[in-house]
């Protein structure tokens, strides 16, 4: 009889042993389950990511990180056509312009960051002139800027027709497109150019959704279109530019079509892909923009450009 019940009490441990295994087995389970679903409806990844800075010089690195959750791939774009694949480094641009850096994580997530390369500061420390003048002003109204120094030679390049615009120690022009243009004085040889920001807007312009069709105020689109991108081109704001564009007449959308002709060569793209082009493609003059608008919308569906490069003129 005692070996009985030692032997009762012995099989009574073990099913209470295994009683506590099931549950805590259970519990794992069921904590997974909760994990898991809770990860894949509840904790949706965004992207974590961040330049050090927005406004850079020529000559000084661009520092970008990324600190998204799991991520295994990073795509950099710095947008200019260079990229890269590291999640955190530091990049260098070679010309100054307005960029959009964007970064996918993961092929699936992404995320933009503008980013405003000016001329290098010591740029005015190899000349001994200066330029005095305003620092804003308006459209179709007339800018005087003086060169205070000597020099034997001044050449003004308003950065809006992509040349020499004026000679001598003054200069008078007018602006005739709203944007942020460099101004850029050259002197005598061996002297580094001048440089001078001033910012033009337009008081009487409506910034409005409603797309002006083929007919009646063509021309006023066309122009308009054109000097959007010419002011691009010449280095004005490029985002206020750009999203102008897209918003009035492409329906917010990237990636319109644009054929162009330049110096008889054809070339296509997206429309993003070609106004980043334009920030660092050399000194380009667009001679005509042409939309083709969607049957079913007011979209534009197709934008024809000429252009040519403004360092073939003589």
């Amino acid at each position: 009889m005692a070996d009985t019940t030692t032997n009762g009490k012995s099989v009574s441990s073990n099913s209470q042993g295994y009683i506590f295994l099931y549950i805590f087995i259970a519990i794992l389970v069921l904590a997974a389950i909760i994990f898991f679903f809770k990860s894949s409806v509840f904790d949706k990844r965004t992207v974590d990511a961040r330049i050090l800075k927005d406004e850079l010089y020529l000559n000084e690195d661009l520092v970008f990180t990324d600190n998204t959750r799991n991520a295994k791939k990073w795509l950099w774009e710095f947008g200019n056509g260079a990229k890269s694949n590291t999640q955190n480094g530091s990049y260098r641009y070679l010309k100054s312009g307005s960029y959009i850096v964007r970064l996918t994580v993961d092929g699936e997530l992404r995320e933009q960051f503008p980013v405003n390369v000016r001329d290098t500061a010591m740029a005015a420390i190899d000349t001994l002139v200066s330029i005095n003048g305003p620092t804003s002003g308006v459209v179709n109204e007339e800018v005087r800027l003086e060169a205070e120094g000597k020099a034997g030679l001044y050449e003004w390049a308003f950065g809006e027709t992509g040349r020499v615009d004026v000679k001598g120690r003054t200069a008078l022009y007018t602006f005739h497109a709203p944007g942020q243009y460099m101004v850029k004085l050259s002197t005598d040889k061996g002297h580094r150019p001048v440089y001078h920001t001033i910012f033009i807007t337009d008081p009487n312009a409506v910034i409005d959704t409603e797309l002006v069709l083929p007919g009646e105020g063509e021309r006023k689109v066309i122009d308009d279109i054109r000097a959007r991108l010419q002011a691009i081109a010449n280095g004005a704001d490029f985002n206020s530019n750009y999203y102008y564009l897209t918003r009035k007449y492409m329906c917010n959308s990237e990636k319109v079509t644009v054929a162009v002709e330049q110096d008889n060569v054809k070339k296509s793209s997206d429309f993003y892909s070609y106004c980043m082009g334009l920030t660092f493609g050399g000194e380009i003059v667009v001679d005509e923009a042409q939309l083709t608008i969607s049957p079913t919308s007011n979209c534009a569906i197709l934008v024809n450009i000429k252009q040519h490069s403004a360092k073939t003129v003589k």
